[in-house]
């Protein structure tokens, strides 16, 4: 009888602790194996593309390059590979955006002992996988996107991306409409239409998610919050 292959799996996480976790927790299956560990999205790619794994286990949050950068990256370089993100964010827009760069799974960490195993199961087998954990309404929202992998702007319209940059970066309405040519009340109104496409409540929110998305560098959240303490913090819509 021939052996079924195992599933090759690689980790990427910053924090060695949990890689030798999940480590431990993959090679104990009969069916499946871990075959490299990476500690950023940049080796994550390097990685995937040498040793063309069939999972690959992203961390969003990773120095040197997070888990959403890398996703495409991983599929140009390897098509066959399936990408599936583990992290603690909860946030709409983060699972969003995770779908239309290409994933095809998403766990939450907390919820790892119960769903990452029949996580890399069902996404090796073609499927889709979202944790239980996840509102079926929002789940229902983002599925569309699987078909059409794209960037993570790909979530917003060219004018709400346009503002969402500017607003991260520390602008106030008034100072983006004049910089756009466009009214203060469109300024909120594009404001509101992506505050609530992606789930993001508060200015902070919205900072950190330009970042890991890669919308907003180092070096400009340097001076967004320099131009921010003029100011109180507020909501993103």
């Amino acid at each position: 009888m021939a052996t079924v292959p195992k599933i090759r799996v690689l980790i990427a996480d910053d924090h060695a602790i949990l890689r030798a976790g999940l480590r431990m927790l993959i090679d104990s299956q009969p069916d499946m194996k871990v075959i490299a560990e990476a500690p950023n999205g940049e080796e994550a790619v390097r990685l995937g593309s040498a040793e063309r794994p069939d999972v690959v286990i992203l961390d969003i949050t990773m120095p040197g390059g997070g888990g959403l950068r890398a996703v495409p990256e991983i599929l140009k370089a390897c098509a066959s590979t399936r990408v599936l993100l583990l992290t603690m964010h909860e946030e709409p827009a983060y699972l969003r955006t995770a779908l239309a760069s290409g994933a095809a799974g998403y766990v939450l960490k907390k919820s790892v002992d119960a769903n990452l195993l029949a996580a890399i199961r069902s996404v090796h087998k073609g499927r889709s996988y979202i944790d239980s954990e996840l509102a079926s309404a929002l789940i229902q929202h983002a599925l569309p996107d699987l078909a059409q992998p794209g960037r993570p702007d790909e979530v917003l319209s060219e004018r709400e991306l346009q503002v969402l940059k500017l607003v991260a970066e520390g602008f106030s309405s008034r100072e983006i409409a004049e910089q756009i040519y466009i009214g203060v009340k469109t300024v909120e109104t594009y404001r509101a239409r992506f505050a609530e496409k992606l789930g993001l409540k508060s200015r902070a929110d919205l900072v950190r998610y330009a970042l890991e998305v890669g919308l907003l560098s180092p070096e400009r959240f340097s001076v967004a919050e320099k131009r921010e303490k003029k100011r109180p913090e507020r909501p993103a819509k």
